[in-house]
């Protein structure tokens, strides 16, 4: 049975609802036998993403980064799946208020590390969410998790 990991810092009610939406999409391969498995950054382990066929990552961009939670998880689980990581499927959401440059960049910079290979276009927007960016965010949490069926 593949696995999908999601892991995710979700800290206000709005960016919650655009975590349930990529879970949404994501389940709809449920049936197809894909396992969801949610994890906030700060307790996500290394042990997770070694389970993980496939991994979404979910982040506020704060003063032009990504929440310090999913940098904690970047930090605590590179060196020990680093080996196992190469090729590893991968989407991501990032909602900012002004400007996600600097926490795109990041992302860009920590997945290429670990060698993920993008799997679904990428969700990142700033203001004011929108029922297009949640549909977005259910469409990129489906693609992902069914790409693991093919």
């Amino acid at each position: 049975m593949p696995h999908l990991l999601i892991v995710h810092h979700s800290p206000s009610s709005g960016v919650a609802e655009l975590a349930a939406a990529v879970l949404r999409g994501a389940r709809t391969a449920k049936g197809e036998g894909v396992e969801v498995i949610e994890r906030a950054a700060l307790e996500a382990t290394a042990q997770d993403l070694l389970d993980a066929d496939a991994v979404i990552l979910g982040t506020t961009a704060n003063f032009g980064y990504i929440s310090g939670a999913l940098k904690h998880f970047f930090d605590t689980t590179f060196y020990e799946t680093l080996e196992h990581t190469k090729g590893l499927p991968f989407s991501y959401w990032i909602h900012g208020g002004h400007d996600t440059t600097g926490a795109e960049h990041a992302m860009t910079s920590m997945t290429t590390g670990y060698g993920f290979r993008l799997a679904a276009a990428p969700v990142v927007f700033t203001g004011d969410m929108t029922e297009e960016h949640l549909e977005e965010a259910e469409d990129m949490g489906a693609s992902v998790a069914w790409s693991l069926t093919l």
